[in-house]
């Protein structure tokens, strides 16, 4: 098989079985140039699911989280289903969030590649969905949630009474969300809550794999020292121009996909099944109350997590049954 073929596969599982696509429903695809054969692939297998589908081209935005043109926006709100294979992610953007709260199903696929698309899509997304449910219920009955890690992080995250969201990859019911390829149970901790250290060992968003750990000390729910090589330098020149708020401790999450690896993407890298990832920034897509044009997620790896007092992880391997 090609890896065209491979692709268009690879969309019409998005399509059809992630997404609950049916024939006469309008889908829309947002894109930039750098993601146009993912587009293209997605615009490929919507027509030959008999989808009466759109396809819109922007300039790429500069930053995660930086909303799209207003006729792009407003777009949104009007379709069935919305999949925005883009540069940047516009997951946490009041462009998204309107369009859910219009009904409209979304899967937001930031920087994703062709090959993510081919290794991640082909998952079992069933066992992803019953593995990421089990762990948001056990979060919905937790407090606090602290994770130790061996390059050095060791962090208290309270969260009592946020609800988790399960991003299972199955977005078939009204107003549903998240990426694709996916797997990943989240939440938004406290604000002005949680303490500790957080040593960035995987990978950064807007930066890639790390070579040297980023060391990351928070305080009262916000990074108060960032330090470590040049992957530290440059994630104080992203949160620069954002002040304060973009340093907010904005999500714990825990990888769910088994078939994700860690590939320098985090799209990918933060559904890697054995991790977790700490985000910085705007939470407010996820019931909190910050909210700022920036969302960097920190991957840590092989790390052991407490739910309470209950060990659900530990150096990287799940402890729950499904």
């Amino acid at each position: 098989m090609s890896d065209k073929s491979q692709l268009l596969s690879a969309s019409m599982i998005a399509l059809r079985d992630c997404m609950g696509a049916k024939p006469g429903e309008k889908a829309l695809i947002v894109t930039d140039e750098a993601l146009r054969p993912i587009a293209h692939s997605l615009w490929e297998a919507a027509r030959q699911l008999n989808l009466d589908v759109l396809m819109i081209e922007m300039v790429p935005r500069k930053t995660n989280g930086e909303e799209p043109p207003s006729t792009v926006a407003a777009l949104m709100k009007e379709f069935h289903l919305v999949l925005c294979p883009t540069s940047k992610s516009l997951t946490h953007t009041e462009a998204r969030r309107a369009a859910s709260a219009s009904g409209a199903r979304i899967a937001t696929l930031p920087g994703v590649s062709e090959e993510i698309m081919i290794r991640c899509m082909n998952a079992d997304y069933l066992a992803i969905a019953r593995r990421t449910h089990a762990l948001c219920e056990l979060m919905k009955q937790t407090r606090i949630v602290r994770v130790t890690a061996p390059a050095g992080t060791d962090i208290v995250l309270p969260i009592s009474g946020r609800t988790p969201h399960a991003s299972s990859g199955l977005f078939r019911e009204r107003g549903q969300w998240g990426n694709l390829p996916t797997g990943e149970a989240y939440l938004a901790p406290l604000e002005e809550q949680s303490s500790g250290v957080v040593v960035v060992d995987g990978s950064m968003a807007g930066i890639g794999k790390v070579q040297t750990p980023i060391k990351i000390t928070v305080e009262n729910g916000y990074a108060s020292d960032i330090s470590g090589g040049e992957e530290a330098d440059r994630l104080l020149e992203l949160l620069a121009p954002h002040g304060r708020p973009a340093r907010n401790v904005a999500e714990f999450g825990i990888g769910t996909n088994d078939k994700a690896i860690l590939s320098g993407n985090i799209l990918e890298d933060e559904k890697v099944q054995g991790t977790i990832h700490i985000a910085f920034g705007d939470n407010k897509s996820m019931g909190g109350s910050v909210q700022v044009p920036s969302h960097l997620d920190g991957l840590i790896k092989q790390p052991t997590v407490w739910f309470d007092e209950q060990k659900v992880m530990e150096n990287g391997r799940l402890l729950i049954t499904v």
